[in-house]
């Protein structure tokens, strides 16, 4: 059980303390949850932050449910799930749109960072399926990096070998893989929601 996301971060921290300083790390964070971890992680290293903008595709019966994630280059969506390419064609259109606005808020100031070369440490908050930053891992692959770190406090352990088992991912640093595992808030004792105007603070303070 973490007390919440800044002690989840300074935990994840202590794990990766052996990138500390090193010039070219960045760790880039899945909002919204995953930046106030990230921030602290990145403090921590020495390193720059980014965001990685994607969305999770919910089932059409249960949205919470991820049968895909997608970002506005990339998707991916669960091979063992039979849903009417209508239902996908109509969700990827509405989500690339809110992931466009979501890209004009973030990005408002800055510019992304170029990630070639770079040892990349992708950051949320937790993970279920894991598929929404299996998504941001190809999508940060195409950007050729040197090599790609998901790092995590908490997942379901079938979830992390699925990462581990993905070509483009170098390596899986996961706190927690709790054998009864429902939702990421079941393991933390604080965790109200992060909005986008407390994410982007985070972001410019950063930079600041």
């Amino acid at each position: 059980m973490f007390k919440d996301r800044i002690d989840a971060g300074l935990q994840l921290a202590n794990k990766l303390i052996s990138y500390k300083d090193k010039e070219n790390v960045v760790v880039l964070a899945i909002p919204r949850g995953g930046l106030p971890l990230g921030a602290i992680v990145a403090k921590s290293l020495n390193a720059r932050l980014d965001v990685a903008l994607s969305k999770k595709i919910g089932h059409p019966f249960n949205k919470e449910f991820a049968i895909g994630a997608l970002n506005l280059n990339n998707i991916i969506l669960d091979d063992n799930i039979e849903i009417s390419i209508a239902y996908i064609e109509k969700e990827k259109k509405r989500l690339r749109e809110k992931l466009r606005k979501r890209q004009a808020q973030y990005f408002k100031n800055r510019s992304p960072i170029a990630l070639k070369d770079k040892i990349v440490i992708i950051i949320d908050d937790g993970i279920a399926t894991g598929n929404t930053i299996r998504v941001t891992a190809q999508l940060v692959y195409d950007q050729k990096p040197q090599k790609i770190i998901i790092a995590i406090p908490v997942a379901p352990k079938s979830t992390v070998q699925k990462l581990n088992a993905a070509p483009y991912i170098s390596e899986v640093v996961c706190l927690e893989t709790p054998f009864n595992f429902q939702a990421v808030g079941q393991f933390y004792m604080d965790f109200d929601q992060v909005s986008d105007e407390e994410a982007i603070k985070i972001l410019e303070d950063f930079d600041a």
